[in-house]
């Protein structure tokens, strides 16, 4: 992803992208309900032009239905920057997502400009700790030091926090220690 979306967001490809993901993440999902006993929600990422689309919320609405999905099987994440760059249109479309009943993700959490004013007024239900701060865990006392902060302000928001990135037992445990609920 780190080399094509770029080029995807630069040539307008990625609304289409994006779309298809959305229809086959949700598709995948049906089928896997068929066959498997429910295990939570599947994650897909939305590009920040997909939320500026107009008909997003009529495209979601769509695929659950058309899927036989509950939209709380769905979770949507969001970029930390997309949003702050976007903040009062953005702020609409998320709240009109979370009516539908959606769940929320910030992710890449702390790589942005976040205002907490801001932050508080989302309506979110996971904050997602980039894997840029989790990668030094658990010996790198700065890394450690930002990711204990943005778990305490999860948790204190009440939001689910979830790790991106852990590759070794020893991130696993520091991060769960800290009181960490998901990992990624």
């Amino acid at each position: 992803p780190e080399h094509f979306i770029a080029l995807a967001e630069e040539n307008g490809m990625i609304l289409q992208i994006g779309d298809w993901v959305l229809e086959q993440a949700c598709q995948q999902m049906h089928t896997w309900h068929l066959c498997y006993d429910s295990f939570g929600p599947l994650s897909v990422n939305l590009a920040g032009a997909q939320l500026r689309q107009p008909n997003l919320l009529a495209r979601i609405e769509q695929l659950l239905h058309d899927n036989r999905l509950k939209p709380e099987l769905l979770q949507l994440e969001i970029t930390e920057n997309f949003i702050m760059s976007q903040a009062e249109e953005a702020l609409a479309v998320l709240h009109q997502l979370k009516h539908l009943g959606v769940q929320l993700a910030i992710d890449d959490f702390g790589t942005g400009y976040s205002s907490l004013s801001y932050l508080k007024r989302l309506p979110l239900d996971f904050l997602k700790i980039d894997q840029s701060f989790v990668r030094g865990l658990p010996d790198d006392t700065h890394d450690g030091a930002i990711v204990r902060a943005i778990i305490a302000l999860g948790r204190s928001m009440q939001l689910t926090v979830i790790a991106e990135g852990v590759e070794t037992k020893a991130q696993e445990l520091f991060l769960a220690a800290e009181g960490c609920e998901q990992i990624q």
